[in-house]
């Protein structure tokens, strides 16, 4: 490039992309900066990052966020970047390194933002070929300069003074130790620079250093992806003081007070047990102690907290960031935070243009436009924009991966309050990293609450044997509620027709009810015997079949027709049918008359009861639950109950319900019957087992003795454990493929996103992988009501009794 009056103006940091032009160096290197000084008012002082950087890392952040992209004036990548030529090849951050022995005169902070400017994009070693290592480790500096390229002299040199100006003007360590710097001097500087960071990174460091060293490299990613997106964070918390006086006030309103154990965790400071019964204001005490939280850890670090609210299962998510909008009266300040965060976004933006019977129109142009709304939404919450966020503990746990994608997740849980609902659903792999995490959580300033209607003791012990600061246990043993429940027990299995007769008349009396599964098949098979007898009673749409095998669209729809007919709040009470396997169990906000449920974990069982009779107004509803079967699982010794969840304790549990059948059961007995359970050999060998579970991932993944090692490699088995896969039926291509053309690609993959079936990590053999769609394809029968049937090919499945898909 040749010399210009102005070269830094004729430097740029971004291509043009479409209709957006491209961006200045300078524009794009300050916005970083402004990112980096926003984030560190956000997230306020990291203690466990500036102890061992000696109170410096907010400014070695916010330095190596200015001088990240430094690396990018060599003409190769200028003419790359102006379309000139497809690739330059080379990796900018390796120039940018040039850059640091001339500004900065600390050799210790040198070190640091070295490591926070390299790593922006790629790690330093690990990655098969990507890594920094492997593409420059061993080259001379003369080998270093050809595959660079022409740097221009007048370029670098205005490039370095303005980097100097800048970080002076922002108030950082800086110096200036030449007025001139040529293209060969830049590059033998960043040879130096980038063979002291590979020697530095090449051992085991202290897990200290290694915790602090992904801390910086979180938030020099984040300050970039911020600046990139042109993007803010929320600067403020709305579970904060003023909370508690406007909670206060609603309930006033309605004739209410606070109760005695939302008072307590309202007062309580540190990390909290929760245990409150279901419909006992549980959702609201545990905000009124985050909102305590929040107050305090603002005067503490001097940012502003985030709350994190995670739950196990999508629809139960959805339905509560649907509540935190409610309460906060503005649907803006709550982001969600799951894989498919965006298809959520798209649903409620439609929602307000749906035809009047509630039917969806078809994907158009109207939905294409809400497409864009919520795929901002959803971005807004991967770049950390809002304060309030409603998840899975997957996507916490995901910054154990580290790196340049994920590291920005433990920036962003530094000095945050972290609400851990329903425990219960995971299993003691899940349940282990979820602890382990909870403490790397706390080592970075958080407060954490764990808050269920069924709170074991022996798990209140593993949350205590895992935090360093003990947490406050908040029992709720009565509140006075009346009680809600008979128990009930049926010697036969849910599937026997002595049970569809027994349902059949509970319909011919005009109840509501609620009949809940193990397995998808179970469910199929019930609804197949039982719908047509409600809709002929009852009507059409009086009869719902709910599980996880469904379109998301179709979901969105059964789910939001369910609501209408069997919520809590709703104005009157209509008869009907719900059969569901356990998806039903968390968050939805449902009352009906009666439960019809297969033998499962006590715990299952109670959220279960929780479903009906949910405000205690009517005399005890009766709560029926039938013998298990016991049958084989894929792979896996022991038996399971309707192959899902393993016998001893359900076994466990079911001899608690004999003990009590035909009586009137409150949930203040819940935690004496989980304590007899957890006591029995098979509770102490799931202690250990989650235990171990618990230091084995903290010791491979959360010590980050080696912080910039690659660790993508393991993503796919994260998304396996918590996710699964996703597939579209063969029916559905066309539809996909013309969704995929609307608006841009992000838009188009959105719209189209809602022909996804879930389906569980061992399934994604029956189908197969289409490449030029992206996406899994499965030849299989399907009903919009009914949900995924038998599925053909060379791995064929049918759902049969006893089978899950």
């Amino acid at each position: 490039m040749g010399t210009s009056a102005d070269p830094l103006r004729a430097l740029l940091a971004k291509s043009a992309r479409g209709a957006v032009p491209p961006e200045e160096l300078t524009v794009h290197l300050e916005s970083t900066l402004a990112a980096g000084v926003e984030l560190a008012r956000r997230v306020g002082r990291i203690e466990a990052a500036e102890r061992v950087l000696d109170g410096r890392f907010w400014p070695a952040a916010q330095l190596s966020g200015l001088y990240h992209d430094g690396g990018k004036l060599p003409d190769g990548c200028q003419q790359m970047l102006l379309g000139q030529v497809r690739s330059w090849g080379e990796r900018h951050e390796v120039v940018s390194l040039g850059f640091l022995p001339a500004l900065v005169p600390d050799e210790q902070l040198r070190g640091w933002m070295a490591a926070g400017v390299a790593t922006h994009h790629r790690a330093l070693t690990g990655s098969n070929g990507r890594d920094l290592r492997f593409l420059y480790d061993g080259l001379a500096p003369e080998d270093l300069a050809k595959r660079i390229g022409p740097i221009d002299d007048d370029a670098a040199a205005a490039l370095l003074g303005w980097l100097h100006t800048t970080a002076t003007a922002a108030r950082l360590p800086t110096t200036l130790k030449t007025d001139t710097l040529s293209g060969p001097d830049l590059i033998d500087a960043a040879h130096r620079a980038l063979t002291e960071l590979l020697n530095r990174w090449d051992r085991r460091v202290a897990p200290e250093v290694g915790l602090a060293a992904v801390l910086l490299q979180g938030a020099v990613t984040v300050a970039d992806h911020l600046s990139s997106a042109h993007g803010s964070l929320h600067t403020a918390q709305p579970f904060d003081h003023r909370f508690r006086p406007a909670l206060e006030e609603q309930m006033a309103a309605k004739g209410r007070a606070l109760r005695e154990h939302q008072v307590r965790a309202a007062e309580t400071s540190g990390h909290l047990l929760l245990r409150a019964p279901t419909g006992g204001g549980k959702t609201e005490a545990v905000l009124l102690w985050a909102a305590r939280q929040v107050t305090e850890l603002i005067q503490h670090s001097g940012g502003v907290p985030r709350v994190f609210f995670t739950l196990p299962y999508l629809a139960s998510i959805n339905a509560m960031a649907d509540r935190f909008a409610d309460l906060l009266g503005n649907p803006d300040l709550v982001g969600v935070a799951h894989s498919r965060a965006a298809s959520y976004h798209l649903a409620a933006a439609i929602h307000s243009t749906d035809s009047p019977d509630g039917e969806a129109e078809q994907a158009g142009p109207c939905q294409q436009s809400e497409a864009s709304k919520a795929l901002a939404r959803a971005a807004a919450t991967r770049l950390f924009r809002e304060s309030v966020r409603v998840g899975t503990p997957y996507q916490l746990l995901r910054a154990a991966l580290a790196g340049p994608a994920h590291a920005g997740l433990l920036v962003d849980a530094a000095n945050s309050v972290f609400i851990l609902d329903e425990l219960h659903a995971y299993d003691s792999r899940r349940l282990g990293y979820i602890l382990a995490t909870a403490w790397l959580w706390e080592r970075l300033g958080g407060r954490i609450a764990v808050v269920s209607a069924t709170l074991p003791d022996v798990l209140a012990d593993l949350i205590k044997n895992t935090l360093v600061q003990a947490p406050t246990l908040v029992d709720t043993p009565d509140l006075g509620l009346p009680p809600r429940h008979r128990l009930q027990v049926r010697h036969h299995h849910l599937t026997d027709p002595a049970t569809t007769h027994e349902i059949r008349a509970r319909l011919d009396r005009g109840q509501s009810v609620l009949v809940v599964a193990n397995n998808v098949a179970h469910a199929l098979a019930l609804f197949t015997e039982l719908a047509t007898h409600c809709r002929a009673l009852h009507g059409d749409a009086s009869a719902f079949l709910l599980h996880s095998r469904f379109t998301r669209q179709d979901r969105n729809r059964i789910e939001q027709n369910i609501r209408n007919r069997f919520a809590s709040a709703a104005a009157d009470r209509l008869p009907g049918l719900l059969i569901a396997t356990q998806v039903v169990e968390v968050s939805l906000d449902l009352d009906l008359d009666v439960l019809f449920t297969a033998a499962a974990p006590l715990e299952a069982l109670l959220q279960r009861f929780g479903r009906i009779n949910r405000l205690g107004v009517r005399e005890p509803a009766d709560v029926i639950v039938h013998a298990p079967a016991w049958t084989r699982r894929r792979n896996q010794p022991g038996e399971y109950a309707d192959g899902i969840y393993p016998r001893e304790p359900v076994e466990a549990g079911w001899q608690r319900l004999l003990d009590h059948q035909q009586r009137v059961v409150s949930e203040a007995d819940a935690t004496g019957w989980l304590n007899t359970i957890y006591a029995t050999g098979w509770g102490k060998r799931w202690y250990d087992e989650v235990t171990t579970h618990r230091d084995t991932f903290d010791n491979a993944f959360l010590t980050f003795r080696r912080p910039f090692a690659d660790r993508t490699d393991l993503a796919q088995t994260f998304d396996d454990l918590f996710d699964g896969t996703e597939a579209i039926l063969e029916q559905h291509r066309e539809a996909y493929t013309n969704a995929l053309a609307q608006g841009t690609t992000a838009e188009g993959r959105l719209v189209a996103d809602q022909y996804l079936i879930p389906m569980p990590a061992w399934a994604a053999p029956l189908s197969h992988h289409e490449k030029a769609l992206n996406v899994r394809i499965l030849n299989a029968d399907y009903d919009p009501d009914l949900g995924l049937l038998a599925v053909h090919g060379p791995h064929r499945h049918a759902y049969r009794t006893g089978q899950v898909v």
